[in-house]
């Protein structure tokens, strides 16, 4: 089968648990994965893999700059061969919001790179209140209150559908030229 990096740019650590998952489904279906932070990728042989997926979480409205750092040095790469991203988002946990047609930030992310990768996703994340610096947990309460989502600061919460990113998983591994 194929050689598959997935890159993660996480906030919180989520997008790691995504990217371990998508991990799962990739090599039951006999592919061979690395899971590597964006932070990190000068250490990989780029050119080595058959397909690129990138992950990145949303803080504050925002994927990270290091993304688009790396798609902006490496777009020539992602575009020879299937590349895919997603993104995770605690947005996506409300209905019309949990596709990338619907999702603002990942349509936001597509206008602002070059970059075209072959398959999309959105997959909303996890609200874990009580591991929030002060500060972070507040502006999300406040974000959380205006967006009607909970704002109880002891609440931890996975939004996460698992079968959307088995799905997404499987559309990856089937991902061709």
């Amino acid at each position: 089968m194929s050689r598959v990096l997935i890159l993660y740019s996480t906030t919180d650590g989520h997008t790691v648990k995504i990217s371990d998952r998508l991990r799962q489904v990739l090599e039951q279906r006999a592919h061979s994965v690395k899971v590597a932070s964006i932070t990190g990728y000068r250490d990989l042989d780029l050119p080595s893999f058959d397909k690129i997926v990138i992950g990145a979480s949303i803080r504050y409205g925002k994927h990270s700059k290091l993304v688009f750092d790396f798609i902006d040095k490496n777009r020539a790469l992602l575009e020879s061969r299937p590349s895919a991203f997603f993104s995770v988002n605690i947005v996506a946990r409300k209905p019309g919001k949990d596709s990338p047609a619907g999702n603002p930030y990942l349509q936001k992310f597509l206008r602002r790179t070059s970059w075209h990768p072959k398959t999309v996703a959105v997959f909303a994340g996890k609200l874990d209140y009580p591991k929030y610096r002060l500060l972070d947990r507040l502006m999300i309460q406040l974000i959380m209150l205006i967006t009607k989502g909970p704002t109880d600061s002891s609440a931890v919460i996975e939004f996460t559908d698992w079968n959307k990113v088995d799905e997404f998983g499987r559309l990856v591994g089937a991902m061709q030229d």
